[in-house]
């Protein structure tokens, strides 16, 4: 014990040496800087207004490199980390394995035509960096599940094996978790009753109000973002095998692949066009360019229609030989692009203004160059502003309750039901469409005999710049 003490004692006093040390030298260091200043001013002398620019000199440098400093360490802690993994076949891996500091890549950048960026426009652009993030996941979930889609995808596979492969892969990579908090109302004689639902457990709070019905849609809810379609030849929308059917892919087909993907109601919608067949090749490369110049034609406040009349000059610049006939690509007049909002697809706006997500899509036909609704039904959404409607039909009320909780105002189609585990609500749907809560939305074709093709991209107006969060090295 007295070793240890004297061992602590003359550590103390080699330390109290060291520090004495470092201060007669540093104070001996700054004597020497006075002393050589001080024969610098005499030698050089200052006049006050050059000792006064100086000094807002250095100021000014000193503010510059804080800013500087700033500005790296907010590129850094908003810069993607990915660590070296492969992506399993069929992809298994979810994306923020990939990204371990869950800040994903950014799309496409792309300059607004005649618009000024100011720090006011880079401070909004921050403000919403959580919100462009979570999009930024959901497109990468699309880009790597496409990939493989465009690996594996081939003539004899049924259009529901495709649809599945795609689906179950975004599940996987997306890491849907259903619902981590619904809201939805249950109906008392004089009361509304809200009940929430976190981790499993009910709390139940009486609301005096009114009895108007008011549907409150559900919350982090991360998966799929709406059926994938596989539309085929003439039909260029809309179309995800039922539950029974059989269509088998074909090497002359040509198929359109659309599907979506989301976190917290933020939806990537993005599509391409599927050929084995070279002869289709002058058809995609036609609408393939049209989409990238309705992209390169968007921005803040341009209307949509001036767009679409961009987009139709290019896409019917082209032809198409098929079967030693030459066809004009048309571009569908009454098929186009869409503003997007959370745990809504179709926005509706037709002037995108900043802060808005888009949908730039094109489809190019060998037909009339319009579509019609015809075919059996896959694709179905409840209306977001849907207001109360009185059921009578049992069965239909508690479909409506199974499409609040499992959907709300996402699309959805017949496959998700049965995959949820209902069963017999072919008429309870019907009465739901009927009753004005849910839409149909048919399948949309052209002309027998004709053929379609689609791309598709999702945009970011932001306040500095137009982001293409979905493109990818594919297109």
């Amino acid at each position: 014990m007295i070793v240890e003490k004297e061992t602590v004692v003359v550590k103390d006093i080699v330390k109290e040496h060291d520090d004495l040390t470092k201060s007669n030298t540093s104070e001996t260091a700054t004597e020497e800087n006075e002393a050589v200043t001080e024969v610098n001013t005499e030698q050089n002398p200052l006049t006050e207004n050059e000792q006064q620019a100086n000094e807002e000199n250095v100021t000014a440098d000193i503010e510059n490199d804080e800013d500087e400093e700033a500005e790296n360490q907010s590129n850094e802690a908003t810069a993607p980390t990915p660590i070296a993994l492969q992506q399993t076949e069929p992809p298994s891996i979810p994306v923020s394995k990939f990204f371990p500091n869950k800040i994903y890549p950014e799309g496409e950048i792309c300059e607004y035509k005649n618009e000024v960026t100011n720090e006011e426009k880079r401070h909004l652009d921050r403000m919403h960096f959580d919100d462009y993030n979570e999009i930024r996941r959901a497109a990468e979930v699309h880009r790597q599940v496409r990939k493989y889609a465009q690996k594996v995808v081939k003539p004899g596979m049924t259009m529901i094996e495709i649809c599945e492969t795609i689906e179950n892969g975004t599940r996987n990579l997306i890491e849907e978790n259903g619902l981590l908090a619904v809201c939805y109302t249950l109906w008392s004689a004089e009361y509304i009753y809200l009940y929430s639902m976190v981790d499993n457990n009910f709390y139940a709070n009486e609301i005096i109000l009114l009895v108007t019905h008011r549907q409150l849609f559900q919350h982090n809810l991360i998966g799929v973002g709406f059926p994938t379609g596989v539309s085929l030849n003439h039909c260029a929308a809309h179309y995800t095998p039922n539950s029974g059917d059989k269509t088998v892919l074909q090497y002359d087909d040509i198929c359109k692949i659309d599907f979506g993907t989301h976190i917290n109601g933020r939806i990537v919608d993005c599509a391409f066009t599927l050929a084995f067949n070279p002869v289709y090749d002058p058809l995609k490369a036609a609408v393939k360019d049209a989409t990238n110049t309705g992209i390169r034609e968007a921005g803040i406040d341009v209307r949509l229609c001036d767009i679409g009349a961009a987009i139709q000059e290019v896409m019917e610049s082209y032809e198409v030989e098929i079967n030693k006939k030459t066809y004009p690509v048309k571009s569908i007049r009454n098929l186009n692009g869409h503003s997007i909002l959370p745990y809504q697809i179709h926005g509706g706006k037709s002037v995108p203004i900043e802060g808005e997500y888009f949908a730039i899509e094109t489809f190019g036909s060998t037909g009339k160059g319009f579509v019609h609704e015809d075919g059996e039904c896959s694709h179905y959404a409840k209306k977001h502003d849907v207001g109360h409607v009185p059921l009578r039909v049992a069965k239909a009320k508690s479909l409506l309750n199974t499409i609040n909780k499992a959907f709300g105002t996402l699309p959805f189609c017949r496959r998700y039901l049965d995959r949820i585990g209902e069963t017999k609500y072919t008429l309870a749907l019907k009465n739901l469409v009927d009753a004005g809560i849910v839409e149909a939305y048919p399948p949309l074709v052209d002309i027998k005999g004709s053929y379609t093709a689609q791309y598709e991209h999702t945009i970011v107006l932001r306040p500095t710049c137009k982001e293409v969060v979905s493109r990818g090295d594919d297109f």
